[in-house]
């Protein structure tokens, strides 16, 4: 939406997210990510952590059954979202005012680690751009069967090998680029 903050922030998880259902089934996963600014204090030749800074995220559907079962407390991550501002009551009847991150895009820092990504098949047969022509890499093989299958690595099939099967309508076995 127009007007809204974007922001993307670098911290490391306080707690292992938090997975909830809605009424309506709806997946949601709540986590805090800290952050805390480090400087170079030239007088005494050594780092000082800042003040931290704690948000809570919230990221919705399949995105939030993944980093649910992929996130752990401690690990480094990058959130990009819109940030939020709720106001309430406490119990006391104090005022209080929160900023909170609705993420749209959630993973791991690869800055001091590195990860495996595993692509999740789409749920119903539908991808996020609405169709499964939208996602090009949907047909492709991993790149051990490519070879063997006379994909992309470079060989040819035989003139009398068999025709290869049709693929689905929407599908292509050419690379997208």
């Amino acid at each position: 939406m127009s007007g809204e903050t974007t922001i993307t922030i670098v911290g490391n998880l306080v707690d292992d997210p938090e997975l909830r259902f809605t009424p309506a089934g709806a997946a949601v996963a709540k986590f805090r990510v800290a952050s805390t600014p480090r400087v170079f204090n030239k007088t005494t030749n050594q780092w000082e952590d800042g003040e931290g800074l704690f948000l809570t995220c919230s990221v919705w559907r399949q995105q939030a059954e993944n980093a649910a079962e992929t996130l752990k407390r401690g690990m480094r991550v990058i959130v990009q979202g819109r940030l939020k501002q709720r106001s309430y009551e406490d119990r006391e009847g104090v005022k209080r005012t929160v900023y909170e991150i609705d993420a749209e895009e959630v993973g791991p820092s690869l800055l001091r680690a590195s990860a495996a990504v595993t692509k999740n098949p789409a749920a119903g047969g539908q991808q996020q751009g609405g169709s499964p022509a939208a996602d090009p890499w949907a047909g492709a093989k991993p790149a051990g069967q490519q070879q063997q299958s006379g994909g992309w690595g470079g060989q040819q099939p035989a003139a009398s090998a068999p025709a290869p099967a049709q693929a689905a309508p929407g599908y292509s076995d050419e690379p997208p680029f």
